[in-house]
C-alpha cells in the first residue's frame, strides 16, 4: 500500500503536495509520501483551495460536498478527504 493515501471504511483520505499557479491542473505523480497536484489557480483568498477540491471530486467521480479539506488550508501540503468513490487512487499514477 502507498504512504500518500489510506482508507477508513469509505472515506478515503490523500496526502497532497499541492502546487498552484501551474499551466494546467493535472496528477504529477509522488512527491515523497505525498501525490503531487498540479493547480493552474493561483494561491490567492483561497481559490487554489477550491480548484482543489474541485479537481479532486472531478477526478474521483464524487460530488464537491464529498470533498473535504482537512489540513493545509494555508500550506502546500495538504490532506484531503473524499467520501464513498469508487476511484481506486493508484489508477492516478498511471495516466
Amino acid at each position: 500500500m502507498s504512504e500518500w493515501y489510506r482508507r477508513n471504511g469509505d472515506v478515503l483520505i490523500l496526502t497532497l503536495h499541492v502546487q498552484p499557479g501551474a499551466k494546467r491542473s493535472e496528477v504529477a505523480g509522488l512527491h515523497g509520501e505525498a501525490l503531487k497536484i498540479r493547480l493552474a489557480a493561483p494561491p490567492i483568498e483561497g481559490r487554489a483551495n477550491a480548484a482543489l477540491c474541485k479537481f479532486i471530486a472531478e477526478i474521483f467521480g464524487v460530488t464537491q460536498r464529498q470533498v473535504e479539506l482537512k489540513q493545509g488550508a494555508q500550506s502546500r501540503h495538504k490532506v484531503v478527504a473524499i467520501t464513498v468513490s469508487s476511484v481506486d487512487p493508484e489508477n492516478l499514477l498511471k495516466s
